[in-house]
Protein backbone atom coordinates (compact mmCIF):
# COMPACT_ATOMS: atom_id res chain seq x y z
CA UNK A 1 0.00 0.00 0.00
CA UNK A 2 1.55 3.20 -0.77
CA UNK A 3 1.10 6.40 0.43
CA UNK A 4 -0.47 9.73 -1.06
CA UNK A 5 3.34 11.18 -2.37
CA UNK A 6 3.55 7.82 -4.23
CA UNK A 7 0.69 8.30 -6.22
CA UNK A 8 1.83 12.07 -7.27
CA UNK A 9 5.13 10.79 -8.38
CA UNK A 10 3.00 8.00 -10.30
CA UNK A 11 0.74 10.13 -11.68
CA UNK A 12 3.93 12.43 -12.93
CA UNK A 13 5.16 9.26 -14.43
CA UNK A 14 2.20 8.31 -16.64
CA UNK A 15 1.09 11.04 -18.16
CA UNK A 16 -0.91 9.39 -20.76
CA UNK A 17 -3.24 8.54 -18.04
CA UNK A 18 -2.90 10.75 -15.44
CA UNK A 19 -5.52 10.51 -13.34
CA UNK A 20 -7.03 8.85 -10.54
CA UNK A 21 -10.01 6.44 -10.20
CA UNK A 22 -11.77 7.37 -6.75
CA UNK A 23 -13.42 4.24 -5.34
CA UNK A 24 -16.45 5.59 -3.45
CA UNK A 25 -18.06 2.87 -1.54
CA UNK A 26 -21.99 2.76 -0.18
CA UNK A 27 -21.67 4.17 3.42
CA UNK A 28 -19.44 7.04 1.88
CA UNK A 29 -21.78 9.58 0.16
CA UNK A 30 -20.77 12.81 0.91
CA UNK A 31 -18.16 15.25 -0.82
CA UNK A 32 -16.73 15.93 2.58
CA UNK A 33 -15.40 12.37 2.32
CA UNK A 34 -11.11 12.22 2.52
CA UNK A 35 -11.00 10.24 -0.84
CA UNK A 36 -12.48 13.36 -2.30
CA UNK A 37 -10.31 15.66 -0.56
CA UNK A 38 -8.29 17.12 -3.42
CA UNK A 39 -9.95 15.63 -6.26
CA UNK A 40 -10.09 17.71 -10.10
CA UNK A 41 -13.32 16.73 -11.99
CA UNK A 42 -11.30 17.32 -14.77
CA UNK A 43 -8.85 14.48 -14.59
CA UNK A 44 -10.14 12.11 -12.03
CA UNK A 45 -13.28 9.69 -12.24
CA UNK A 46 -15.27 8.04 -9.64
CA UNK A 47 -16.10 4.23 -8.98
CA UNK A 48 -19.70 3.51 -7.68
CA UNK A 49 -21.21 0.03 -8.29
CA UNK A 50 -23.85 -2.10 -6.30
CA UNK A 51 -22.58 -5.63 -5.85
CA UNK A 52 -24.33 -8.73 -4.81
CA UNK A 53 -21.23 -9.64 -2.68
CA UNK A 54 -22.15 -6.78 -0.02
CA UNK A 55 -25.82 -7.07 -0.60
CA UNK A 56 -25.95 -10.65 -0.01
CA UNK A 57 -22.78 -11.50 2.79
CA UNK A 58 -26.16 -11.43 5.09
CA UNK A 59 -29.43 -11.44 4.47
CA UNK A 60 -29.95 -7.67 4.35
CA UNK A 61 -33.48 -5.89 5.14
CA UNK A 62 -35.15 -5.22 1.83
CA UNK A 63 -35.66 -1.21 3.15
CA UNK A 64 -31.52 -1.30 4.61
CA UNK A 65 -30.44 -2.42 0.69
CA UNK A 66 -33.17 -0.15 -0.92
CA UNK A 67 -31.94 2.89 0.99
CA UNK A 68 -28.26 1.89 0.38
CA UNK A 69 -28.78 1.77 -3.07
CA UNK A 70 -30.89 4.50 -3.84
CA UNK A 71 -28.56 6.86 -1.79
CA UNK A 72 -25.47 5.81 -4.00
CA UNK A 73 -27.71 6.76 -6.93
CA UNK A 74 -28.43 10.21 -6.06
CA UNK A 75 -24.93 10.42 -4.69
CA UNK A 76 -23.54 9.73 -8.24
CA UNK A 77 -25.84 12.18 -9.75
CA UNK A 78 -24.43 14.85 -7.22
CA UNK A 79 -21.14 13.74 -8.15
CA UNK A 80 -22.05 14.27 -11.98
CA UNK A 81 -23.58 17.68 -11.36
CA UNK A 82 -20.43 18.68 -9.81
CA UNK A 83 -18.64 17.86 -12.73
CA UNK A 84 -17.21 14.29 -12.13
CA UNK A 85 -17.28 11.05 -14.37
CA UNK A 86 -18.81 8.75 -12.84
CA UNK A 87 -18.53 5.19 -13.37
CA UNK A 88 -21.70 3.48 -12.63
CA UNK A 89 -22.16 -0.26 -11.73
CA UNK A 90 -25.64 -1.04 -11.14
CA UNK A 91 -26.57 -4.43 -9.31
CA UNK A 92 -28.22 -5.75 -12.61
CA UNK A 93 -25.52 -4.96 -15.09
CA UNK A 94 -24.60 -8.18 -17.13
CA UNK A 95 -21.24 -7.03 -16.55
CA UNK A 96 -21.53 -6.55 -12.93
CA UNK A 97 -18.58 -8.87 -11.35
CA UNK A 98 -20.27 -9.14 -8.10
CA UNK A 99 -17.57 -7.40 -5.70
CA UNK A 100 -15.62 -4.76 -4.90
CA UNK A 101 -12.43 -6.42 -5.93
CA UNK A 102 -13.81 -7.67 -9.43
CA UNK A 103 -15.77 -4.06 -10.30
CA UNK A 104 -12.57 -2.21 -8.96
CA UNK A 105 -10.36 -4.52 -11.71
CA UNK A 106 -13.11 -3.88 -14.69
CA UNK A 107 -12.70 0.11 -13.75
CA UNK A 108 -9.00 -0.06 -13.83
CA UNK A 109 -8.68 -1.60 -17.22
CA UNK A 110 -11.61 1.12 -18.22
CA UNK A 111 -9.60 4.12 -17.11
CA UNK A 112 -5.94 3.23 -16.89
CA UNK A 113 -5.88 5.54 -13.91
CA UNK A 114 -2.51 6.46 -12.34
CA UNK A 115 -3.67 5.71 -9.08
CA UNK A 116 -6.69 4.64 -6.96
CA UNK A 117 -7.99 6.74 -4.19
CA UNK A 118 -9.89 5.30 -1.56
CA UNK A 119 -11.29 6.05 2.21
CA UNK A 120 -10.63 3.11 4.41
CA UNK A 121 -13.96 0.68 5.08
CA UNK A 122 -16.03 0.78 7.39
CA UNK A 123 -15.69 -3.26 8.24
CA UNK A 124 -12.40 -5.45 8.89
CA UNK A 125 -13.49 -7.85 6.08
CA UNK A 126 -13.72 -4.82 3.18
CA UNK A 127 -10.41 -3.15 4.61
CA UNK A 128 -8.63 -6.42 4.99
CA UNK A 129 -9.58 -6.96 1.16
CA UNK A 130 -8.13 -2.92 0.49
CA UNK A 131 -5.04 -3.70 2.01
CA UNK A 132 -4.40 -6.61 -1.07
CA UNK A 133 -5.15 -4.42 -4.25
CA UNK A 134 -2.07 -2.78 -4.92
CA UNK A 135 -0.90 -6.11 -5.12
CA UNK A 136 -3.75 -7.55 -7.35
CA UNK A 137 -3.93 -4.02 -9.15
CA UNK A 138 -0.42 -3.41 -10.23
CA UNK A 139 -0.33 0.42 -9.81
CA UNK A 140 -0.52 2.33 -6.74
CA UNK A 141 -3.66 2.55 -3.80
CA UNK A 142 -3.65 5.12 -1.61
CA UNK A 143 -5.89 4.44 1.32
CA UNK A 144 -6.81 7.01 3.29
CA UNK A 145 -8.58 7.97 6.85
CA UNK A 146 -11.85 8.21 7.32
CA UNK A 147 -12.17 11.82 8.69
CA UNK A 148 -15.64 11.64 9.59
CA UNK A 149 -14.68 10.07 13.20
CA UNK A 150 -13.07 12.18 16.01
CA UNK A 151 -11.15 9.60 16.88
CA UNK A 152 -9.07 7.24 14.54
CA UNK A 153 -8.22 3.70 15.10
CA UNK A 154 -4.74 4.47 16.29
CA UNK A 155 -6.23 7.19 18.27
CA UNK A 156 -8.27 4.97 20.19
CA UNK A 157 -5.57 2.69 20.84
CA UNK A 158 -3.44 5.09 22.27
CA UNK A 159 -6.31 6.17 24.26
CA UNK A 160 -6.64 2.70 25.35
CA UNK A 161 -2.74 1.52 25.88
CA UNK A 162 -2.10 0.81 29.73
CA UNK A 163 -5.76 1.22 31.02
CA UNK A 164 -6.96 -1.33 33.66
CA UNK A 165 -11.09 -0.75 31.69
CA UNK A 166 -12.01 1.48 28.94
CA UNK A 167 -14.74 3.27 30.40
CA UNK A 168 -16.85 5.02 28.10
CA UNK A 169 -17.92 7.57 30.01
CA UNK A 170 -13.97 8.56 30.11
CA UNK A 171 -13.49 8.38 26.42
CA UNK A 172 -16.74 10.49 26.21
CA UNK A 173 -15.03 13.29 28.18
CA UNK A 174 -12.24 13.59 26.35
CA UNK A 175 -14.17 13.65 23.16
CA UNK A 176 -16.07 16.78 24.86
CA UNK A 177 -12.89 18.44 25.47
CA UNK A 178 -11.60 17.60 21.99
CA UNK A 179 -14.54 19.48 20.13
CA UNK A 180 -15.58 21.77 22.92
CA UNK A 181 -18.89 20.73 22.81
CA UNK A 182 -21.03 22.01 26.04
CA UNK A 183 -17.36 23.28 27.34
CA UNK A 184 -17.24 26.15 29.74
CA UNK A 185 -13.43 26.58 29.47
CA UNK A 186 -12.33 22.78 30.75
CA UNK A 187 -15.52 22.69 32.82
CA UNK A 188 -18.94 20.97 31.53
CA UNK A 189 -21.97 23.01 30.79
CA UNK A 190 -24.14 22.48 33.69
CA UNK A 191 -21.22 21.17 36.00
CA UNK A 192 -22.01 17.91 34.91
CA UNK A 193 -20.67 15.18 32.31
CA UNK A 194 -23.44 13.28 32.08
CA UNK A 195 -27.16 13.67 33.09
CA UNK A 196 -28.35 10.19 32.27
CA UNK A 197 -30.35 9.50 35.34
CA UNK A 198 -32.69 12.45 34.56
CA UNK A 199 -33.61 10.56 30.86
CA UNK A 200 -35.23 7.47 32.06
CA UNK A 201 -39.26 8.27 32.44
CA UNK A 202 -41.84 6.18 31.10
CA UNK A 203 -44.19 7.91 28.31
CA UNK A 204 -47.42 7.96 27.22
CA UNK A 205 -49.37 8.28 24.12
CA UNK A 206 -49.26 11.36 22.38
CA UNK A 207 -52.07 12.03 19.52
CA UNK A 208 -50.36 15.57 19.13
CA UNK A 209 -47.11 14.30 19.16
CA UNK A 210 -45.37 15.41 16.00
CA UNK A 211 -45.03 13.17 13.09
CA UNK A 212 -41.18 12.43 11.41
CA UNK A 213 -40.85 13.60 8.24
CA UNK A 214 -40.96 11.15 5.34
CA UNK A 215 -39.73 11.22 1.41
CA UNK A 216 -41.93 9.97 -0.89
CA UNK A 217 -39.70 7.72 -3.80
CA UNK A 218 -38.41 9.96 -7.01
CA UNK A 219 -37.99 8.07 -9.93
CA UNK A 220 -34.50 6.88 -8.69
CA UNK A 221 -35.93 5.35 -5.99
CA UNK A 222 -38.91 4.04 -7.56
CA UNK A 223 -36.49 1.82 -10.06
CA UNK A 224 -34.51 0.88 -6.71
CA UNK A 225 -37.53 -0.57 -4.96
CA UNK A 226 -38.19 -2.47 -8.13
CA UNK A 227 -34.99 -3.99 -8.36
CA UNK A 228 -35.03 -4.62 -4.63
CA UNK A 229 -38.01 -6.78 -4.90
CA UNK A 230 -37.07 -8.95 -7.88
CA UNK A 231 -33.50 -9.29 -6.66
CA UNK A 232 -34.34 -9.94 -2.93
CA UNK A 233 -37.97 -11.49 -2.75
CA UNK A 234 -37.51 -13.72 0.02
CA UNK A 235 -35.54 -11.21 2.13
CA UNK A 236 -37.01 -9.84 5.47
CA UNK A 237 -39.97 -6.34 4.80
CA UNK A 238 -41.32 -4.56 1.69
CA UNK A 239 -40.17 -2.01 0.49
CA UNK A 240 -43.53 -0.57 -0.01
CA UNK A 241 -43.82 1.83 2.41
CA UNK A 242 -40.11 3.33 1.79
CA UNK A 243 -40.03 6.34 3.56
CA UNK A 244 -36.27 7.24 3.84
CA UNK A 245 -34.35 10.20 2.82
CA UNK A 246 -31.64 9.05 -0.19
CA UNK A 247 -30.20 12.60 -0.31
CA UNK A 248 -28.17 14.91 1.71
CA UNK A 249 -30.94 17.61 1.05
CA UNK A 250 -33.02 15.34 2.77
CA UNK A 251 -31.41 13.76 5.44
CA UNK A 252 -30.62 17.71 6.60
CA UNK A 253 -34.48 18.19 6.77
CA UNK A 254 -35.28 15.59 8.83
CA UNK A 255 -32.30 16.48 11.06
CA UNK A 256 -33.56 20.38 11.28
CA UNK A 257 -37.18 18.45 12.25
CA UNK A 258 -35.72 16.56 14.77
CA UNK A 259 -34.07 19.28 16.38
CA UNK A 260 -36.95 21.58 16.13
CA UNK A 261 -39.98 18.80 17.07
CA UNK A 262 -37.98 15.70 19.10
CA UNK A 263 -34.70 17.25 20.89
CA UNK A 264 -36.60 19.16 23.35
CA UNK A 265 -37.95 15.55 24.83
CA UNK A 266 -35.42 13.28 23.50
CA UNK A 267 -33.75 13.31 26.68
CA UNK A 268 -36.65 11.79 29.37
CA UNK A 269 -38.40 9.67 27.05
CA UNK A 270 -35.34 7.94 25.51
CA UNK A 271 -35.47 4.53 27.02
CA UNK A 272 -39.34 4.62 27.07
CA UNK A 273 -41.60 1.77 24.62
CA UNK A 274 -44.88 2.03 23.68
CA UNK A 275 -46.87 -0.41 21.10
CA UNK A 276 -48.65 2.83 19.66
CA UNK A 277 -45.52 5.05 18.95
CA UNK A 278 -42.15 2.88 17.49
CA UNK A 279 -40.28 6.23 17.26
CA UNK A 280 -41.10 8.60 19.99
CA UNK A 281 -39.13 11.28 20.13
CA UNK A 282 -35.66 9.47 18.59
CA UNK A 283 -33.65 11.04 15.76
CA UNK A 284 -33.98 8.13 13.19
CA UNK A 285 -30.91 9.92 11.91
CA UNK A 286 -28.22 6.82 12.25
CA UNK A 287 -29.20 5.98 8.84
CA UNK A 288 -28.07 9.07 7.30
CA UNK A 289 -24.98 9.70 9.38
CA UNK A 290 -23.58 5.89 8.56
CA UNK A 291 -23.94 6.60 5.39
CA UNK A 292 -22.55 9.57 4.85
CA UNK A 293 -25.26 12.30 3.97
CA UNK A 294 -25.54 13.57 7.41
CA UNK A 295 -22.18 15.28 8.98
CA UNK A 296 -22.54 13.98 12.88
CA UNK A 297 -19.99 16.84 14.47
CA UNK A 298 -22.37 19.76 12.60
CA UNK A 299 -25.07 17.84 13.93
CA UNK A 300 -23.80 17.88 17.50
CA UNK A 301 -23.19 21.65 16.99
CA UNK A 302 -26.79 22.37 15.75
CA UNK A 303 -27.92 20.19 19.35
CA UNK A 304 -25.55 22.46 21.34
CA UNK A 305 -27.12 25.60 19.23
CA UNK A 306 -30.69 24.93 20.53
CA UNK A 307 -29.53 24.23 24.17
CA UNK A 308 -27.71 27.72 24.30
CA UNK A 309 -30.75 29.47 22.12
CA UNK A 310 -33.14 28.22 24.61
CA UNK A 311 -35.12 25.97 22.49
CA UNK A 312 -34.12 22.57 24.12
CA UNK A 313 -33.18 21.31 27.98
CA UNK A 314 -29.19 20.52 28.46
CA UNK A 315 -30.36 16.71 29.46
CA UNK A 316 -31.97 16.42 26.18
CA UNK A 317 -28.79 17.67 24.21
CA UNK A 318 -26.24 16.12 26.07
CA UNK A 319 -27.88 12.64 26.20
CA UNK A 320 -27.58 13.33 22.02
CA UNK A 321 -24.33 14.50 21.91
CA UNK A 322 -23.06 11.60 23.93
CA UNK A 323 -24.80 9.24 21.50
CA UNK A 324 -22.94 10.73 18.86
CA UNK A 325 -19.49 11.78 19.97
CA UNK A 326 -19.07 9.41 23.08
CA UNK A 327 -20.72 5.85 22.62
CA UNK A 328 -20.49 6.04 18.41
CA UNK A 329 -16.82 6.56 18.58
CA UNK A 330 -16.09 4.42 21.18
CA UNK A 331 -17.98 1.33 19.78
CA UNK A 332 -15.92 2.17 16.16
CA UNK A 333 -12.84 2.39 18.73
CA UNK A 334 -14.01 -1.37 20.42
CA UNK A 335 -14.56 -2.98 16.68
CA UNK A 336 -11.19 -1.96 15.36
CA UNK A 337 -9.11 -2.84 18.75
CA UNK A 338 -10.81 -6.51 19.31
CA UNK A 339 -10.93 -7.61 15.02
CA UNK A 340 -10.93 -10.07 13.73
CA UNK A 341 -11.53 -12.63 16.45
CA UNK A 342 -14.33 -10.52 18.25
CA UNK A 343 -17.58 -11.92 16.51
CA UNK A 344 -16.77 -15.39 17.91
CA UNK A 345 -16.71 -14.24 21.58
CA UNK A 346 -19.27 -16.49 23.63
CA UNK A 347 -18.12 -16.17 27.41
CA UNK A 348 -21.79 -18.50 28.31
CA UNK A 349 -20.64 -20.87 25.72
CA UNK A 350 -24.60 -20.70 24.61
CA UNK A 351 -25.03 -22.12 21.19
CA UNK A 352 -28.88 -21.94 21.12
CA UNK A 353 -30.31 -21.39 17.76
CA UNK A 354 -32.60 -18.77 16.42
CA UNK A 355 -36.39 -19.05 17.23
CA UNK A 356 -38.17 -19.17 13.91
CA UNK A 357 -40.42 -15.93 15.35
CA UNK A 358 -37.42 -13.37 15.13
CA UNK A 359 -38.09 -13.71 11.19
CA UNK A 360 -42.14 -13.19 11.99
CA UNK A 361 -42.83 -11.72 15.43
CA UNK A 362 -45.16 -15.09 15.94
CA UNK A 363 -44.83 -14.91 19.81
CA UNK A 364 -47.01 -14.22 22.56
CA UNK A 365 -44.42 -12.83 24.42
CA UNK A 366 -46.19 -9.06 23.55
CA UNK A 367 -42.92 -7.24 24.34
CA UNK A 368 -40.80 -9.68 21.80
CA UNK A 369 -43.86 -9.73 19.11
CA UNK A 370 -43.86 -5.63 18.93
CA UNK A 371 -40.38 -4.92 18.89
CA UNK A 372 -39.71 -7.80 15.93
CA UNK A 373 -42.99 -6.40 14.18
CA UNK A 374 -42.07 -3.14 13.95
CA UNK A 375 -38.10 -4.38 12.97
CA UNK A 376 -39.59 -6.24 9.80
CA UNK A 377 -41.93 -3.18 9.26
CA UNK A 378 -39.54 -0.04 9.79
CA UNK A 379 -35.83 -2.15 9.83
CA UNK A 380 -35.48 -0.32 12.82
CA UNK A 381 -36.24 -0.54 16.63
CA UNK A 382 -34.44 2.09 19.07
CA UNK A 383 -31.49 1.40 21.90
CA UNK A 384 -33.40 -0.14 24.32
CA UNK A 385 -35.69 -2.04 22.22
CA UNK A 386 -32.60 -3.80 20.92
CA UNK A 387 -30.95 -4.09 23.86
CA UNK A 388 -33.43 -4.85 26.55
CA UNK A 389 -36.13 -6.77 24.94
CA UNK A 390 -34.50 -8.41 22.14
CA UNK A 391 -31.23 -8.66 23.81
CA UNK A 392 -32.03 -9.49 26.93
CA UNK A 393 -34.24 -11.89 26.24
CA UNK A 394 -31.46 -13.47 24.03
CA UNK A 395 -29.12 -13.27 26.40
CA UNK A 396 -31.24 -14.92 29.10
CA UNK A 397 -32.55 -17.73 26.88
CA UNK A 398 -28.95 -18.98 25.93
CA UNK A 399 -28.85 -17.75 22.51
CA UNK A 400 -25.55 -18.20 20.06
CA UNK A 401 -24.19 -14.45 20.29
CA UNK A 402 -22.84 -15.22 16.69
CA UNK A 403 -26.33 -15.63 15.32
CA UNK A 404 -28.03 -12.78 17.32
CA UNK A 405 -25.32 -10.47 15.92
CA UNK A 406 -25.82 -11.65 12.16
CA UNK A 407 -29.58 -11.13 13.40
CA UNK A 408 -28.79 -7.62 13.91
CA UNK A 409 -26.63 -6.70 10.94
CA UNK A 410 -29.66 -7.90 8.73
CA UNK A 411 -32.52 -6.44 10.28
CA UNK A 412 -31.43 -2.70 10.51
CA UNK A 413 -31.59 -0.23 8.65
CA UNK A 414 -28.36 1.46 10.48
CA UNK A 415 -26.02 -0.93 10.74
CA UNK A 416 -22.77 -1.78 9.65
CA UNK A 417 -20.65 -4.49 11.71
CA UNK A 418 -18.17 -1.26 12.66
CA UNK A 419 -20.72 -0.31 15.02
CA UNK A 420 -23.41 -3.31 15.32
CA UNK A 421 -21.10 -6.10 15.86
CA UNK A 422 -19.63 -4.26 19.66
CA UNK A 423 -23.12 -3.27 20.74
CA UNK A 424 -24.27 -7.21 20.38
CA UNK A 425 -21.75 -9.40 21.07
CA UNK A 426 -19.96 -6.72 23.89
CA UNK A 427 -22.67 -4.70 25.13
CA UNK A 428 -26.35 -6.81 24.58
CA UNK A 429 -24.89 -10.62 24.77
CA UNK A 430 -21.72 -9.72 27.21
CA UNK A 431 -20.36 -12.42 25.19
CA UNK A 432 -16.68 -10.55 25.63
CA UNK A 433 -16.95 -11.67 29.54
CA UNK A 434 -17.33 -7.81 30.64
CA UNK A 435 -14.40 -6.24 28.05
CA UNK A 436 -16.77 -3.49 26.88
CA UNK A 437 -19.54 -3.88 29.48
CA UNK A 438 -18.72 -3.85 33.59
CA UNK A 439 -22.43 -6.27 34.27
CA UNK A 440 -24.58 -8.00 31.79
CA UNK A 441 -27.80 -5.96 30.59
CA UNK A 442 -30.14 -8.54 32.00
CA UNK A 443 -33.38 -7.96 33.41
CA UNK A 444 -37.04 -10.17 34.80
CA UNK A 445 -39.97 -8.55 33.48
CA UNK A 446 -40.13 -5.85 35.62
CA UNK A 447 -38.23 -3.52 34.06
CA UNK A 448 -39.80 -3.80 30.48
CA UNK A 449 -42.90 -3.46 32.40
CA UNK A 450 -41.66 -0.14 34.20
CA UNK A 451 -40.80 1.51 30.47
CA UNK A 452 -43.48 0.22 28.38
CA UNK A 453 -47.19 -0.48 27.99
CA UNK A 454 -46.03 -3.98 26.32
CA UNK A 455 -46.99 -6.09 29.13
CA UNK A 456 -51.09 -4.58 29.27
CA UNK A 457 -52.40 -7.60 27.63
CA UNK A 458 -49.70 -10.43 26.91
CA UNK A 459 -50.97 -13.80 27.58
CA UNK A 460 -48.08 -13.73 29.80
CA UNK A 461 -48.77 -11.92 33.70
CA UNK A 462 -45.41 -10.02 34.34
CA UNK A 463 -46.36 -10.24 37.68
CA UNK A 464 -46.24 -13.86 38.44
CA UNK A 465 -42.53 -15.72 38.89
CA UNK A 466 -43.13 -18.60 37.89
CA UNK A 467 -45.76 -21.28 36.09
CA UNK A 468 -46.93 -21.67 32.29
CA UNK A 469 -48.53 -18.13 32.83
CA UNK A 470 -45.95 -16.23 34.35
CA UNK A 471 -43.65 -13.51 32.36
CA UNK A 472 -40.79 -15.89 30.85
CA UNK A 473 -38.47 -13.12 31.19
CA UNK A 474 -38.63 -13.47 35.04
CA UNK A 475 -37.67 -17.41 35.27
CA UNK A 476 -35.31 -16.38 32.49
CA UNK A 477 -33.75 -14.19 34.61
CA UNK A 478 -32.91 -16.17 37.52
CA UNK A 479 -31.49 -19.33 35.72
CA UNK A 480 -29.38 -17.61 33.98
CA UNK A 481 -27.37 -16.06 36.62
CA UNK A 482 -27.64 -19.80 38.20
CA UNK A 483 -26.27 -21.59 35.46
CA UNK A 484 -23.37 -18.71 34.75
CA UNK A 485 -22.62 -17.97 38.33
CA UNK A 486 -19.09 -19.64 37.61
CA UNK A 487 -18.91 -16.76 35.10
CA UNK A 488 -20.70 -13.84 36.50
CA UNK A 489 -20.88 -14.43 40.52
CA UNK A 490 -17.40 -12.67 41.36
CA UNK A 491 -18.44 -9.85 39.40
CA UNK A 492 -19.07 -6.86 41.92
CA UNK A 493 -22.11 -5.35 40.54
CA UNK A 494 -23.99 -8.41 40.78
CA UNK A 495 -23.06 -9.33 44.57
CA UNK A 496 -26.04 -8.14 45.86
CA UNK A 497 -28.18 -9.97 43.13
CA UNK A 498 -26.22 -13.06 44.14
CA UNK A 499 -26.71 -12.81 47.80
CA UNK A 500 -30.23 -12.73 46.92
CA UNK A 501 -30.29 -15.46 44.81
CA UNK A 502 -28.34 -17.58 47.80
CA UNK A 503 -30.75 -16.06 50.38
CA UNK A 504 -34.08 -17.22 48.64
CA UNK A 505 -35.62 -20.27 49.55
CA UNK A 506 -34.75 -23.71 47.98
CA UNK A 507 -38.25 -24.22 46.61
CA UNK A 508 -38.59 -20.67 44.79
CA UNK A 509 -35.19 -21.57 43.17
CA UNK A 510 -36.42 -25.11 41.88
CA UNK A 511 -39.92 -23.37 40.45
CA UNK A 512 -37.60 -20.40 38.81
CA UNK A 513 -35.39 -23.35 37.21
CA UNK A 514 -38.55 -25.70 36.41
CA UNK A 515 -40.25 -23.11 34.65
CA UNK A 516 -37.24 -21.52 32.61
CA UNK A 517 -36.76 -25.37 31.61
CA UNK A 518 -40.12 -25.51 30.69
CA UNK A 519 -40.03 -22.26 28.86
CA UNK A 520 -36.28 -23.32 26.39
CA UNK A 521 -38.13 -27.00 26.02
CA UNK A 522 -40.68 -25.63 24.34
CA UNK A 523 -38.45 -23.13 22.60
CA UNK A 524 -36.44 -25.89 21.51
CA UNK A 525 -39.28 -27.86 20.21
CA UNK A 526 -40.52 -25.31 17.95
CA UNK A 527 -43.51 -24.70 20.06
CA UNK A 528 -45.00 -21.52 20.09
CA UNK A 529 -44.09 -19.33 23.01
Amino acid sequence: MRNKSECLLAENAIMSAARNLIFILGDQLTLEMSSLDGADPTQDIILMCEVMEEATYVQHHKLKIALIFSAMRHFANELRNAGFTVRYTQLDDPENSGGFTGELKRGVRATAPACVIVTEAGEWRVLDAMKSWQSDLGIPVEIRTDSRFLCSGEGFRAWAAGRRSLTMEYFYRDMRRKTGLLMNGDKPVGSRWNFDAENRKPAQPDLFRPKHPEFRPDRVTAEVLDLVERSFPSNMGSTKNFSFAVTGTQALDAADAFIRDFLPHFGETQDAMLIEEPFLNHALLSFYINIGLLNPLALCRAAERAYFEGNAPLNAVEAFIRQIIGWREYIRGIYWLKMPGYEKSNVFEAHRPLPDFFWSGDTDMACMATVIKQTIAHAYAHHIQRLMVVGNFSMLAGLDPHLVHRWYLEVYADAFEWVELPNVIGMSQFADGGFMASKPYASSGAYISRMSNYCDGCRYDVSKKTGKDACPFNALYWDFLDRNAGTLSSNHRLAQIYASWHRMDHQKKVAYRDSAASFLQKLDAGERV
